[in-house]
């Protein structure tokens, strides 16, 4: 037991650099959330229903973060910071990471005898600040979710997804992109999607340019040819 626990607490430090010791990532609403939540997971799959809702209050009273008991969660679940909220048939992978305001919710209100509402998020994941991701669809293992992006429809593997509604953003695969970035994106104006957009715009000017030039050249180059042969004519 005590292994497990410092193996998930090192994995928070892997992806939170503010901790100085154990002791203090011990201290993260995050980690509190998720321990009351297997509590009241087990209570719920006890169908010991109304203990499960018992616990799941006192936990977003406490914490902030609202975690449906019939949630499942894999192993190094991470909430950075709190404001999160997790339906109840999201089913979440191992290494996932969400950070503050982000939701995983349902689009089907059927008093929850309508099966599967709410994501399946893939291992490794990584949902940013203020996204949501809605409905029952797939985010694939390794994609990041920008922030505030709402995501609608399944993101495939290692896909970075960005706006409203969500498009896959195109990502420069480097060293420092391949592992853990924090808050999903990468900080730069050239992983900005309407700095990409200015870049095609311009690339898209520059062909226009380099084929009105070539025209322009084709004409005159016909023009001093047919000046040379009326010449050639009148000198006969």
């Amino acid at each position: 037991m005590p292994g497990r626990l410092f193996s998930y607490i090192d994995s928070i430090v892997a992806r939170d650099p503010a901790p100085r010791s154990r002791w203090e990532v011990l201290l993260y609403p995050g980690v509190w959330a998720l321990g009351f939540h297997k509590i009241a997971h087990r209570l719920f799959k006890a169908r010991l229903f109304f203990l499960a809702r018992v616990v799941n209050h006192f936990a977003r009273f406490m914490t902030s973060i609202d975690i449906h008991p019939g949630a499942s969660i894999g192993k190094n679940f991470f909430v950075d910071h709190g404001f999160v909220v997790i339906g109840e048939t999201a089913e979440i992978g191992d290494n996932v990471t969400m950070y503050q305001g982000s939701t995983l919710g349902g689009t089907n209100p059927t008093s929850g005898v309508g099966g599967k509402r709410h994501p399946t998020i893939g291992d490794g994941a990584i949902i940013s600040l203020g996204a949501a991701i809605l409905g029952p669809i797939h985010v694939g293992a390794g994609a990041r979710i920008g922030a505030n992006a709402v995501v609608t429809k399944d993101v495939p593997e290692g896909a970075t997804m960005v706006g409203i509604p969500a498009k896959q953003m195109l990502v420069e695969v480097k060293p420092e992109t391949q592992n853990f970035v924090p808050y999903g994106t990468p900080c730069s104006d050239r992983f900005d999607p309407a700095t990409q957009k200015l870049e095609l715009l311009q690339c898209e000017m520059q062909v226009l340019q380099k084929r009105l030039a070539e025209l322009l050249d084709e004409r005159e180059a016909a023009k001093a040819a047919a000046a040379a042969k009326a010449k050639g004519k009148k000198s006969a």
